[in-house]
């Protein structure tokens, strides 16, 4: 199951918070069926069947920011595919956690 990390970055606000905009984007990922995210302090973390699907909530995402009368927006993601073997959000975390001994 692919997974994608995801940042939106509105460029030429009025404040220097963005947390508004993460808001609206965040709010996309209510109407996407079949997808699983999670918010983290520097991006979203999003898992989906398929990288069509991933690419789809992007540009979702990237639109979103444009729509609230930002006039550029910086849009960062980064993909993990793995043929190999089944992955989840968890069980990376999982994996690199047994490696601490946590």
């Amino acid at each position: 199951m692919p997974i994608m990390e995801i940042s939106i970055i509105p460029i030429g606000t009025k404040k220097t918070s963005i947390s508004r905009y993460v808001a609206f984007c965040e709010e996309v990922l209510k109407n996407i069926k079949g997808i699983r995210a999670q918010l983290t302090a520097m991006g979203t973390i999003v898992e989906a069947d398929s990288l069509k699907k991933l690419f789809t909530v992007a540009q979702k995402m990237h639109k979103k920011a444009l729509s609230h009368g930002v006039k550029r927006v910086l849009t960062n993601i980064t993909i993990d595919d793995r043929l190999d073997k089944k992955t989840s959000i968890e069980g990376k975390v999982e994996s690199v956690r047994r490696k601490l001994h946590l």
